[in-house]
């Protein structure tokens, strides 16, 4: 579908500009017409000269007084060429020339009829190859036909002045239609732009309702129906939330109990084959049950659904030397040196979220790590806030890859079990704090180094 933007301007700009066509060739004609008519009444007058010229003799017979002066300045024109023939009207020597240019055209019948006692409208001929306008006259019924021509040069520069200044109008009008049309669309468009704006900078989990008074009273219906588009979204991610929060708390217990079960009936069969199936169960439910978990925290970490009210002064040196003591079996596992560097630190947070946080960091840097590798937990205050760094001798993060450990169910190693949500978790637990989350390499280039920096 076209844009509102092109619809308008085809729709204003088109009719102004035909408009604007109309309204030129109208103004042609009101200055053009009276022009001409001032150029043919000049004819008229000098036919009117050459007619008070004439006068019957003794013996009946018309003669003109024209003397040589009176001739020259009825032709004296700079610009262009003066015709003129006097022909006898009536009798034996009807169309003898009385005096003028023996080679003028007769006028047509219609024009010397129609100039009995008076001078006939102006009509065109050609003369000498160049066109011309002429005029007739004839000052009694049986007296001569006067008939006085002249070329059109003056007329076409008249003419050609005409056009060129009203083309320049015409255009300088023309551009400054275009422009008060855009000028008028664009402002008229802004409330949209604006709005589109405000949507696109919007989180992806705001799904905080439009305001309806900030904009105009013809995008309200629009708004009203966004709003309620909205607002079902909103009630079916909140189902969704609340539905896998529910399911992961409840998977929780059992899962507990099935594990201490396993590790019962390990402890007394320890025949190869069903102790080998054993670990195997062992191994899924404890799987089962970290994933079930990693979904009970991703629940909790959703920022949409977080509520500042629960940020409270934290120990973060306390929290993460707390964490750190539930990895130390695991690193020992795969002979990781797993310490920690740990200045008392003081930020504004949720505990349970920032201990998911922790965990989730140091989990990922464990299991990535090779064997007799090195996991590095620190904290410390900065200006303005807290940092926690997790830094590991592992094989590291390529930079064109560091944008995507953040999103969910993205894994780098297949080789390496997990859900892919450890990093998401971190990465939505760090917006509901308000902290910025970095992945740089670690010491001299090796490994990766995640830094969490909490405002003051």
């Amino acid at each position: 579908m076209p844009s509102i933007r092109l619809r308008l301007l085809r729709w204003l700009i088109g009719p102004i500009l035909l408009l604007n066509l109309a309204g030129g060739a109208l103004t042609y004609l009101l200055a053009w017409m009276p022009a001409q008519a001032a150029f043919d009444q000049s004819l008229s007058d000098a036919a009117g000269a050459l007619g008070a010229r004439l006068a019957r003799d003794d013996g009946g017979r018309w003669r003109i007084d024209l003397p040589r002066q009176a001739e020259q300045v009825l032709r004296n024109d700079q610009t262009d060429a003066v015709f003129f023939a006097v022909r006898a009207g009536a009798g034996a020597s009807a169309g003898a020339l009385l005096a003028g240019d023996a080679d003028v055209p007769a006028p047509p019948a219609a024009h010397v009829s129609g100039a009995v006692q008076g001078v006939s409208p102006a009509y065109d001929t050609v003369m000498r190859g160049e066109a011309v306008r002429a005029v007739a006259l004839r000052p009694a019924p049986d007296g001569p036909v006067i008939t006085v021509a002249k070329t059109l040069r003056k007329r076409g520069q008249v003419r050609a002045a005409i056009v060129r200044v009203l083309l320049l109008l015409e255009a300088a009008f023309t551009l400054a239609s275009v422009g008060l049309i855009w000028f008028s669309v664009t402002n008229g468009l802004a409330p949209l732009n604006r709005m589109r704006a405000d949507l696109n900078a919007r989180a992806g989990d705001d799904l905080s309702p439009i305001r309806a008074e900030r904009v105009p009273f013809e995008l309200g219906p629009v708004v009203l129906a966004f709003n309620g588009l909205l607002d079902r979204v909103s009630d079916g991610a909140r189902a969704q939330h609340d539905f896998l929060a529910n399911v992961a708390h409840q998977l929780r217990t059992p899962l507990a109990g099935l594990k201490t079960q396993l590790e019962w009936l390990a402890q007394r069969h320890a025949e190869p084959d069903t102790a080998q199936s054993v670990r195997l169960m062992l191994s899924s439910t404890e799987r089962m049950i970290r994933q079930t978990n990693q979904l009970l925290a991703l629940a909790r970490a959703e920022p949409s659904h977080f509520e500042k009210t629960r940020l409270e002064p934290v120990a973060l040196a306390s929290l993460v030397e707390e964490a750190v003591q539930h990895f130390v079996e695991q690193a020992a596992l795969k002979h990781i040196d797993l310490g920690f560097d740990l200045a008392p630190t003081l930020v504004q947070g949720d505990r349970f979220l920032l201990r998911d946080l922790i965990d989730n960091l140091i989990d990922n840097a464990i299991r990535y790590t090779p064997a007799h590798g090195t996991v590095t937990v620190s904290c410390h205050p900065v200006a303005g806030g807290g940092m926690l760094a997790v830094e590991d001798s592992g094989p590291g993060i390529p930079p064109a890859k560091r944008d995507q450990v953040f999103s969910r169910y993205v894994r780098l190693d297949d080789k390496t079990h997990g859900s892919g949500l450890g990093l998401a978790i971190v990465r939505d637990i760090a917006q509901a704090h308000g902290a910025t989350i970095t992945l740089d390499a670690g010491a001299d280039g090796r490994g990766a180094r995640f830094e969490v920096r909490f405002p003051a």
